[in-house]
């Protein structure tokens, strides 16, 4: 749903280019996420790599591992019935890659069991969708799910929202989380949208997929959970 794409040809005249010192093209939304160039002190944040996390009470953090590799992939932030899961991604220096990327992702959920929408949310436009899905008890319904993207100085960010945080009226405290994330994108250059690399911070608690989240989060460090 989110792999390197051959750039196409564009007509029309180019959007002139931005005065300095603002991060290129001016992308970057200053309510969040925010880049680590614009963050003078790194202190109280939770250190993944890509991504500082600001701890919060309540907050749940996982770092997803990929079970072949075994590298981080995503983070997974839970708080008060909703999850976000969140993934850095290197971008070029001109141009943002929501738009393109939004595009891409209506046309692949239109094509599986996805109904997808796009609106406009507090991070701009959104795609809103819901899959089928069975409940424990057997019941047929759906699962919703709400993508964001925001693009960066070089760097895009895509939030997945589930649970109670599908909605947006019910999420506004996890989506103020996701607003004080600082990415890290470093200076080595990097293929637009290769995922930013995930470090798994010591103290980190693994747990095997499929296993639900402890009611309260762990007190040593995020959790870490292998995805197939």
């Amino acid at each position: 749903m989110f792999g390197r794409k051959k750039k196409q040809p564009v007509t029309g005249a180019a959007d002139p280019a931005p005065a300095a010192p603002e991060p290129a093209d001016g992308r970057e939304d200053p309510q969040g996420p925010r880049d680590v160039a614009r963050v003078p002190d790194r202190e109280g944040y939770l250190d993944l790599g890509a991504l500082l996390v600001k701890p919060r009470p309540g907050l749940g953090v996982r770092l997803e591992i990929d079970e072949r590799s075994q590298r981080p992939r995503a983070v997974a932030l839970d708080l008060g019935g909703g999850s976000v899961q969140v993934q850095a991604f290197a971008a070029p220096r001109s141009e943002g890659l929501w738009d393109e990327v939004r595009r891409e992702l209506v046309q692949s959920l239109r094509e599986g069991e996805g109904e997808p929408t796009v609106e406009e949310g507090p991070f701009g436009l959104q795609v809103l969708t819901r899959f089928p899905a069975t409940a424990s008890d057997g019941t047929r319904g759906y699962r919703l799910a709400r993508f964001v993207g925001v693009d960066g100085p070089r760097w895009f960010v895509r939030a997945v929202f589930t649970g109670t945080a599908a909605v947006a009226d019910e999420a506004a405290e996890l989506e103020e989380v996701v607003r004080e994330l600082v990415v890290v994108r470093g200076e080595d250059p990097m293929p637009p949208r290769d995922l930013i690399p995930l470090t798994v911070p010591e103290g980190a608690v693994r747990r095997p997929a499929g296993e639900e989240p402890p009611a309260a989060p762990p007190r040593r460090g995020p959790e870490i959970t292998e995805i197939g």
